[in-house]
């Protein structure tokens, strides 16, 4: 998305939002649990981290942050899907990673000041549980084992940043969407690599730096040779995929 259009985008975000007074607060302890970054919490320190929290619904295409914004907040999300991206003032993207229910973004703005450094966009409608800055050094300073959780959190996603970078500047289209597909896949109790998510060609050419056409010929060669199967755009990896193309 072009950053000049902040004002746009801020006026889209106000019309997209809206509070869920009702929802149901143990809903999003649950989720808490299942995230690293809260798991040494006890029910009483998940329910101090909910207190410090605000729990909103955004509906889909809806940016909830934009690159170079000044905001404070961790997000989590309850349900639904996101992309976070970086864009040019051409318009063309490149999409950093796509998050679902129990993932969070926002955090390194939990402890710098510094202006966001990538667009957050729904691909969905999509709830969130939302922990304002000073909630969380509260939290953060009666539980120091959160802290630990994000430097390990954060080291992750470097190491992610860093192999992405050097798929882009090492492997052809081909590797770097291999590599991709492998990465996003998850092997379920049948013994088959599925990506749960629901990929358009048009994503997963953002994600790997390439032009649609190109990702979708590969996809294509890739179904024809039965190393893998896409239906209702999820993809299902039948077998090992080649070492090129």
């Amino acid at each position: 998305m072009n950053t000049g259009n902040l004002s746009a985008a801020q006026a889209t975000l106000g019309d997209n939002l809206a509070t869920d007074i009702g929802f149901d607060v143990a809903h999003a302890e649950n989720v808490y649990q299942g995230i690293p970054l809260f798991s040494s919490l006890t029910e009483s320190d998940l329910a101090t981290v909910s207190r410090h929290a605000v729990t909103k619904t955004f509906s889909k295409n809806t940016i909830i942050i934009n690159e170079g914004d000044t905001t404070d907040s961790l997000y989590v999300i309850l349900c639904g899907r996101v992309k976070a991206f970086l864009s040019d003032e051409q318009g063309r993207e490149v999409i950093l990673d796509i998050e679902g229910p129990g993932d969070y973004f926002g955090e390194i703005a939990l402890l710098d000041e510094p202006p966001r450094s990538a667009s957050v966009m729904t691909l969905e409608s999509s709830r969130f549980s939302i922990i304002l800055k000073n909630g969380f050094k509260r939290c953060l300073a009666n539980n120091p084992d959160i802290a630990i959780a994000l430097i390990k959190a954060l080291t992750h996603r470097i190491r992610m940043l860093t192999d992405n970078v050097k798929g882009l500047a090492l492997r052809d289209v081909y590797g770097r969407v291999a590599k991709t597909l492998s990465n996003l896949a998850k092997r379920e109790e049948s013994g088959k690599q599925v990506i749960a998510e629901k990929l358009t060609q048009q994503e997963l050419a953002s994600m790997v730096g390439a032009s649609r056409e190109m990702v979708s010929r590969i996809l294509k060669d890739l179904i024809t040779g039965g190393y893998i199967k896409i239906e209702d755009k999820r993809i299902t990896i039948e077998r090992r995929l080649p070492a090129g193309w």
